[in-house]
């Protein structure tokens, strides 16, 4: 495989020697955050599932495991952003909107999750704006669609 070829290219790898830009920096904490909440409210529901009187127990440790269980991928997102890998805005921009239909969901319920869907909305909106933002997708070696590394 010729250098051509190669995805590897010295011009597709980021340059990692330079400060990380702060909008990089955001957005991975961003992910974090939603990453933890997802962890909290997973160990949460397994703990109420296991020593509380759910109506059903396997239910409830089911819901808690998956949430730990999708926990991983905005983490893992978060972890890839501040290492500046190219491959993590794709996790962090679907985590994103997947959180956006969460967040409408809260929005419509008649009860306290309302500031919660308030708050969703919020992180995921302003992380979606920071993973495509220009700055973002030079300090990750992302080139657009159709652009060679002479662009």
């Amino acid at each position: 495989m010729s250098s051509e070829q190669s995805p590897l290219a010295p011009e597709t790898v980021p340059d990692t020697t330079g400060p990380r830009p702060p909008r990089l920096t955001y957005a991975a904490a961003l992910a974090a955050l939603e990453g933890l909440a997802l962890v909290v409210g997973g160990v949460w529901i397994l703990v109420l599932g296991i020593t509380g009187a759910p109506d059903d127990r396997g239910q409830a440790v089911t819901g808690g495991l998956t949430l730990v269980v999708l926990a991983l991928l905005p983490l893992l997102a978060a972890r890839g952003l501040l290492a500046r890998r190219s491959w993590s805005r794709g996790p962090a921009v679907i985590t994103q909107i997947m959180a956006l239909p969460v967040a409408y969901n809260l929005l419509q319920a008649d009860s306290m999750a309302i500031p919660g869907g308030i708050a969703l909305a919020a992180v995921a909106v302003t992380a979606l704006v920071l993973l495509v933002n220009g700055e973002t997708t030079r300090a990750l070696g992302i080139r657009g669609p159709g652009r060679t590394r002479d662009q």
